[in-house]
């Protein structure tokens, strides 16, 4: 069963990967849920860097994530937090890549928080 829906995941992500793709103008808003951390960064396909990047593990949000209750709360915070990042470099729109997962709970809820914080997708 888990190794179907992995597979699933990979088929869908490179369907996604073949339509999107990032530039320095808008960068690609790549995410990764892990059993018990998300991960996001924003990245330009052109050249092949990572322009900022956000996780539940780092440091300068422990205490937003300390306050937030469940899985969906603190990937909101971390979308949040990513987006004053992006702001900070100027960029303001991005591309949302959900990276083969479903639009739903912490995927949404990272999507969500970065649209609050200002990002255009």
């Amino acid at each position: 069963m888990i190794k179907r829906n992995y597979n699933s995941r990979l088929r869908s992500k490179l369907k996604i990967k073949k339509t999107i793709s990032g530039t320095p103008e808008r960068p690609r808003l790549s995410v990764y849920r892990s059993l018990n951390n998300v991960y996001a960064q924003l990245i330009d396909d052109t050249t092949g860097k990572t322009l900022a990047a956000a996780s539940s593990l780092n440091k300068e949000v422990k205490e937003d994530l300390n306050k937030a209750k469940g899985k969906t709360a603190k990937s909101k915070v971390i979308g949040n937090f990513l987006a004053k990042k992006a702001i900070e470099q100027n960029i303001t729109s991005v591309v949302f890549d959900r990276n083969g997962y479903r639009y739903h709970g912490r995927i949404k809820a990272l999507a969500e928080g970065a649209r609050e914080g200002g990002l255009k997708f």
